[in-house]
C-alpha cells in the first residue's frame, strides 16, 4: 500500500526580495505566506522549518499514542513541540537536529512503560525516519 499527499509552493522574486506561498493538498493550509524575512528573521508568515516542526510532532505523537495502545495505555493527553535547528554548513544551511519536547497524561502509566514507547515512537514515526538529523528527546509523564 502506497500512500501519496502532496503540498506546493509558489515563488516569485529573487532569495531576500522574493516572496511566496505554501499551501497543503488538503487545503488546510491554503496560500500561507513565507519568504526570506519569515525564514531567517521574525517577519509574518511561515516557514519549512516550522512546518517540518508541526509535522514531525504530529507523526510522533501519533506514533506514540500507538505504541501506549499496544502497551494497553491510553493517554488523556500527549502534547508535542519539535524544534527544528537548521545552521550554516559548508555548503549552505542544514537541519541539523530536531528536539522534541513531550508532556504526557496517561492514567495508571509507569516510567518504565512510558519511557519505552516514547522512545520506540521517536526512532520509528516515518517523519523522524525521514529525517538526516540529530533527534533528542525530553518528555515528562504528568500525573
Amino acid at each position: 500500500m502506497t500512500i501519496k499527499r502532496n503540498g506546493s509552493a509558489v515563488w516569485s522574486g529573487g532569495l531576500k526580495d522574493g516572496k511566496g506561498a505554501v499551501s497543503t493538498g488538503s487545503g488546510v493550509l491554503q496560500d500561507a505566506q513565507y519568504g526570506f524575512n519569515t525564514r531567517f528573521e521574525d517577519g509574518p508568515g511561515t516557514n519549512p522549518e516550522e512546518l517540518i516542526g508541526a509535522a514531525h510532532a504530529g507523526c510522533f505523537t501519533m506514533a506514540l499514542s500507538g505504541q501506549l495502545g499496544q502497551a494497553g495505555m491510553t493517554a488523556r493527553e500527549l502534547r508535542t513541540t519539535a524544534t527544528v535547528s537548521m545552521e550554516k554548513v559548508e555548503g549552505g544551511f542544514s537541519i541539523t537536529a530536531v528536539h522534541l519536547d513531550l508532556v504526557a497524561k496517561i492514567p495508571g502509566a509507569s516510567q518504565e512503560a512510558f519511557d519505552k514507547a516514547a522512545n520506540t515512537a521517536k526512532e520509528n514515526c516515518p517523519v523522524s525516519k525521514l529525517l538526516n538529523a540529530t533527534i533528542t528527546m525530553t518528555s515528562r509523564l504528568e500525573s
